[in-house]
């Protein structure tokens, strides 16, 4: 049914007087998609990455990998666009070595240290509102400083200063960040590295003492999603005659909240912050291939009989076969990406290629 007369005159009245897209029909909403991380197991809770021209939450301990998940998205989409660009507010040092080994060109990131918490909130709205960047990071809340903090002698109070900010930050970035979902914008993503702390008051239940965020609680209504990282375990590689050396660990990953899918969804990824030597990963790598195999049969997009594997017309026996050929194929890697984050989510990404699903309904027919 089309719109009255009625409603077109007041969509055309509100836009004159606010703006045009001030009021638009929601079947010409834009959606702008999905900021892919480049890690399997991340994008498939996530739905399909981190939601664009929106402002997502990364969470965790010291040490677990919170900063390398940033810096593998901004890697990750570098590769798949040459002129993507990154603002990093850096409120703690940033590591230019640390970000070259996850594969970032540090000539496309813009670096802003501070650690005043009104100047860092006033440039993440500026690059948000010129949409001059891709992505903004910001490492990390926790180091941030308000000027009424910082004005203040030591044995001084200054509790819920940051928390005040924090939500009129969200309340005036918001404006900025919106306005892509109906024009023809860049659209720009927001990441903000924060740290769990022990509530205060609370009691330890079953042993756990339950964990806040710092920044208070309205932020967590404005993030659209929110992912904890943690550290599972390490991987040790032995070293023939020096015994065993430690080179990675295994990544959580958990979404506490998101708007795009359903939350509370797990994974895990290995992860590789030295050359592991036997196994033949570089430092900084994801082991990209063990996820495919796992998320491929989860999906059936690899499907497993007895001892084979089987994927379109490609059939491997046993699993260390399959994943020689993973690892050596990278045309094969990018197509089974394809066909698992469809079949996770059709919405999220293309469409598989035809020709993988004609191989795929050949081996159907003749089953």
């Amino acid at each position: 049914m089309a719109l009255t007369g009625e409603a077109i005159a007041l969509i055309a009245k509100i836009n004159k007087q606010y703006g045009e897209g001030s009021l638009v029909v929601a079947s010409a909403l834009k959606d702008s998609g999905q900021l892919a991380t480049g890690i399997l197991s991340l994008d498939l809770i996530l739905g399909g990455g981190f939601p664009r021209n929106q402002w997502a939450e990364v969470i965790g301990m010291e040490g677990s990998g919170k900063t390398t998940v940033c810096h593998q998205t901004v890697a990750h989409n570098q590769r798949l666009d040459p002129n993507f660009v990154t603002l990093w507010i850096a409120a703690e040092a940033y590591d230019a070595d640390q970000a070259k080994m996850l594969g970032v060109n540090v000539d496309q990131v813009i670096v802003h240290a501070t650690t005043r918490m009104e100047e860092a909130f006033q440039v993440m709205i500026d690059a948000a509102e010129a949409r001059a960047v891709d992505l903004i990071v910001l490492d990390s809340y926790p180091a941030l400083v308000p000027d009424g903090e910082a004005e203040k002698d030591m044995d001084e109070a200054s509790m819920t200063l940051g928390a005040r900010l924090m939500g009129k930050f969200f309340r005036k970035v918001g404006k900025e960040t919106g306005k892509a979902t109906t024009a023809t914008q860049r659209p720009v993503t927001g990441l903000i590295i924060n740290q769990w702390r022990e509530k205060i008051g609370a009691r330890a239940m079953h042993g756990q003492v339950p964990k806040t965020t710092p920044g208070g609680l309205a932020k967590n209504f404005a993030y659209y999603a929110r992912v904890e990282v943690a550290r599972a375990e390490w991987i040790d590689e032995a070293r023939q005659g020096k015994g065993k050396a430690r080179i990675g660990q295994v990544v959580k990953f958990k979404t506490i909240k998101n708007k795009q899918i359903a939350g509370q969804k797990v994974s895990q990824s290995d992860y590789y912050f030295e050359d592991a030597l036997v196994l033949g990963f570089r430092a900084g790598e994801f082991d990209a291939v063990k996820d495919l195999l796992t998320w491929g049969v989860f999906y059936d997009v690899i499907e497993r009989r007895g001892a084979y594997f089987h994927f379109g017309e490609q059939r491997w026996k046993g699993k260390d076969p399959l994943l020689d050929t993973l690892r050596q194929d990278l045309t094969l890697q990018e197509e089974l990406t394809t066909h698992i984050l469809h079949t996770a989510d059709p919405r999220v990404h293309q469409e598989p290629s035809q020709q993988g699903l004609n191989a795929e309904e050949s081996e159907a027919e003749a089953a």
